[in-house]
């Protein structure tokens, strides 16, 4: 297994001092399966105090000494090495209740989740396996460490943590451990908020229309919105799937980009609550995109995401039924309202919202749309009030007074220009700016 300098040398100078260390985790795991791991963790028997004797000529980062981690800076690199532990449950779903200090590597090993998880290496002993992940690894399975009902009571966490890596290696968990899984799945609800978002959010760039099925009792009870969601069965020729299905479609569809997934995954979730079925037995689904918007916004919210990526997911979300065609005046509103990001991501949803009815229904809109989207940015069109070749000095030199008028008059030159009434040329835009003026004032 390759090594980097820096935790050759951490782990040389633990050795060379008596202790055992190894590499351990999941950079034994990615190692094994041919990746380049981001980061490497080492496991010793020395104790915390005896790993910071040893680099005392570093920069430490100590704090996670409590739970036996020291942080040593090798190169720019921070290299953690942790003590062998046992510990006990997880009251606050985020850290141990204890942690007990150990001599045996393989008692340490025995506290991890998952089986491809529970492998170390030294130089000098080679591989530690004594739980079977390397051959879970190449048999393509998921396995707990021990009892599965444990590990997920111990920190629901791992169930979540389950599904990314099941998604991200194509491992299959093996029957116990998923019943244990969806047994559990509730559970997830007392974790911290935060940390349920960031392991979505590692999940969900990765996840196809089949693993959102494989999942959905799970991925349901971490995104509530999507449970009425699972069979509910549209009742119109223009969608052939139940909305769950159309929405994994959807998702699998889209870049691996966390704001479009966000958005794709939820752009539908209000579907349910606005069902109604004519005399004819036709679905139909008024004010969904706005019901949508409001559930995904209020999701976002309990989950502690960033802003910016709460905002945009909303604003897709509330859009996604906007219409976008290859129309020139449309677009060049469409860009000056909404920014040149937000127009082409929406018009990525609404491709892919699309595609995924199952039906027979082929267009080519969306490729027209795009092209011409690209045409109006390449001219440098006049797409906000930035853009006009006049500005609010020249409007008071006119005889505008300050404040709404002056204001008015500028989105109404905006909204001539982009309908091609009238061309951003300063002269046409003092014309139309006094006769503004002689209606308005």
């Amino acid at each position: 297994m390759f090594l980097p300098e820096a935790v050759k040398y951490c782990i040389e100078t633990l050795t060379q001092a008596g202790f055992a260390a190894y590499a351990v985790g999941g950079c034994v795991r990615d190692a094994l399966l041919g990746l380049t791991p981001h980061d490497y963790d080492l496991c010793t028997n020395a104790l915390p105090a005896q790993t910071a004797a040893l680099f005392a000529g570093h920069t430490l980062v100590r704090s996670g000494e409590k739970h036996g981690t020291i942080g040593v800076v090798v190169a720019g690199e921070v290299i953690e090495i942790t003590t062998f532990r046992t510990e006990g449950g997880y009251q606050d779903s985020r850290h141990p209740d204890w942690v007990s200090f150990v001599s045996s590597l393989e008692e340490d090993l025995s506290r991890r989740d998952f089986t491809v998880n529970a492998m170390a290496y030294s130089p000098k002993t080679g591989y530690v396996d004594p739980f079977g992940g390397r051959e879970d690894l190449k048999a393509g399975i998921l396995r707990t460490v021990g009892d599965a009902e444990l590990r997920f009571t111990e920190d629901a966490l791992r169930i979540l943590r389950g599904v990314r890596f099941s998604v991200r290696f194509r491992l299959s968990p093996e029957k116990a451990t998923l019943s244990a899984m969806r047994k559990l799945a509730p559970c997830m609800d007392k974790l911290a908020r935060e940390r349920v978002f960031d392991e979505l959010c590692k999940l969900i760039p990765l996840v196809t229309a089949e693993d959102l099925h494989t999942f959905r009792d799970i991925l349901t009870q971490a995104l509530p919105p999507l449970a009425s969601c699972v069979d509910f069965q549209q009742h119109t020729p223009h969608h052939r799937y139940d909305v769950y299905t159309h929405t994994a479609k959807v998702v699998e569809a889209m870049p691996a980009e966390p704001v479009l997934r966000w958005a794709a995954l939820l752009h539908d979730c209000g579907k349910p609550d606005c069902f109604f079925l004519d005399e004819n037995g036709k679905g139909h689904f008024h004010g969904h995109a706005s019901v949508s918007a409001e559930k995904a916004d209020a999701l976002l919210q309990s989950l502690k995401a960033p802003t910016a990526l709460r905002e945009r997911v909303v604003f897709l979300i509330s859009h996604h039924m906007t219409e976008l065609t290859p129309d020139r005046k449309l677009l060049r509103r469409r860009l000056g309202k909404y920014g040149v990001d937000a127009t082409f991501q929406l018009l990525t949803l609404q491709e892919a919202d699309f595609g995924g009815k199952g039906t027979e229904e082929v267009t080519d809109t969306f490729a027209q749309t795009r092209r011409l989207l690209d045409q109006i940015l390449a001219e440098d069109a006049c797409l906000t009030v930035q853009d006009l070749l006049l500005d609010g000095h020249d409007l008071l030199k006119l005889g505008f007074p300050a404040g709404k008028v002056l204001g008015n008059c500028l989105s109404y030159l905006l909204e001539q220009v982009q309908d091609e009434k009238i061309s951003n040329n300063r002269d046409a835009l003092l014309a139309e700016a006094n006769e503004f003026l002689r209606s308005n004032v």
